[in-house]
């Protein structure tokens, strides 16, 4: 379904006025996959790497490449093939010496001739080597043997948010913000550190089996003071279509730590709507929206989207960087109001409302064992006269009210706090 540039309302203005000549020309200088979500990319700033490397004889001789990959590896047992994409192949792996499961990734033979290829293999790899958060995939060694170039990282045991959003699924707004808050998390660590990912999106956010988010992919990442970088990259562009943020579009050179924000906040759209941000029929037409079309609100496609997360994810997605968040932090903290709004007014089963009467709550599992211990006594009680046992029901009645009533005043005036708020900051 296309996007009605007519039924935005959108207060950011485009970036200037672009020619759309200008903005396609852009896209054509750069190596678009596809505008299904694949990483648009061209000339990567160059690091020190090794010398890209013949391919062994085995190979040449039309020997399996995937199983002398598998050979070829040192230090480590190939257990299984994991996936594979159009840059590298993926194993799950034990690291014989430490015992213990890994992921290795391997950059095919016809790559691996490419120093181009090559250099965002190592920049991958050294990029992650710099950050160490619970939320971020942890590297832990990159290097070359016998022609192949490989990256090994920490194994993670999941789902990828896109395959779930491919699979029909959309995410409630709590369950996107208990996603979104943990990658935030991971960028500003590694925003702290200097760097910049400038690839967010839905195939870069793994899930684990314990609900922990993960940021994947550092392949487009650089430091946003690399001063060699930003001089080579002038001009070119990087990123994913359906996320990119617009100054990437446009090759701008000081591109800094908001473009992550941007495809962050495109990402958060996707998650809560099903659809992206905007679409076309290919990845020209969709960058072009990005740069000149304004953002639908998310709530006229979700109805259950609350207010407060459509000015958070619209302040995200401004067109100027200026616009935007001023800091991944000042994000992180508006998340998190929203967050605690939405538990205060939807409390979970498992969470039992605040005792405002002055008494001590209990926790849960304390309630549930007490009314077990105390069953024979409510029988007993239950054969006294029934006048004795009604008596007691108007109070315990009232006082549930009162503090029903109590936490729905305290939620509304939260709500209307966090409404100020939003309007002053806007």
């Amino acid at each position: 379904m296309m996007m009605d540039e007519n039924n935005a309302n959108e207060t950011d203005e485009a970036i200037g006025n672009p020619a759309e000549d200008a903005v396609g020309e852009a896209v054509e200088d750069a190596a678009v996959e596809d505008a299904a979500g694949e990483t648009v990319a061209a000339n990567p700033q160059p690091i020190p790497v090794p010398v890209p490397v013949d391919p062994p004889a085995e190979a040449a001789n039309g020997s399996d490449p995937e199983e002398q990959a598998k050979r070829q590896i040192p230090g480590y047992q190939i257990l299984e093939k994991l996936g594979a994409g159009a840059m590298a192949v993926v194993f799950k792996a034990r690291q014989i010496s430490l015992d213990r499961i890994v992921a290795i990734k391997v950059l095919p033979k016809k790559l691996s001739a490419d120093k181009e290829y090559v250099e965002r293999f190592y920049a991958e790899g050294q990029a992650a080597a710099k950050l160490n958060n619970p939320n971020i995939v942890a590297a832990i060694d990159v290097s070359e043997a016998h022609g192949y170039h490989y990256f090994v990282m920490e194994y993670v045991e999941g789902t990828i948010v896109d395959d779930e959003i491919k699979a029909g699924r959309v995410y409630t707004e709590s369950e996107a913000l208990g996603i979104i808050i943990q990658i935030t998390r991971a960028l500003e660590h590694a925003h702290s550190q200097g760097l910049i990912h400038r690839d967010v999106k839905p195939k870069n956010i793994m899930i684990t089996n314990d609900g922990v988010a993960k940021l994947m992919d550092m392949g487009l990442a650089r430091l946003a003071t690399d001063a060699d970088a930003i001089q080579a990259e002038a001009g070119k562009l990087y990123g994913t279509p359906y996320y990119i943020s617009p100054e990437q579009i446009l090759g701008k050179a000081d591109v800094d730590f908001r473009c992550d924000i941007y495809s962050l906040g495109g990402t958060l759209y996707h998650m809560v709507t099903g659809q992206v941000p905007f679409e076309g029929e290919d990845a020209k037409a969709v960058m072009i929206k990005h740069v000149k079309q304004k953002l639908v609100p998310a709530d006229r496609v979700n109805l259950d989207i609350s207010f407060g997360l459509v000015k958070v994810i619209n302040k995200m997605m401004a067109k100027r960087p200026d616009n935007r968040y001023a800091s991944t932090r000042e994000l992180l903290e508006e998340l998190e109001s929203i967050d605690f709004l939405l538990e205060v007014e939807n409390p979970s089963s498992s969470a039992p409302l605040p005792d405002l009467s002055g008494h001590a709550e209990r926790p849960a599992t304390k309630r549930t064992k007490a009314k077990s211990a105390t069953a024979p006594v409510a029988s007993a009680a239950a054969a006294q006269p029934a006048t004795a046992v009604v008596s007691q029901q108007p109070a315990q009645a009232s006082s549930t009210n009162a503090t029903l009533v109590v936490c729905l005043i305290v939620s509304v005036l939260l709500n209307l706090g966090l409404i100020v708020l939003l309007l002053l900051k806007g």
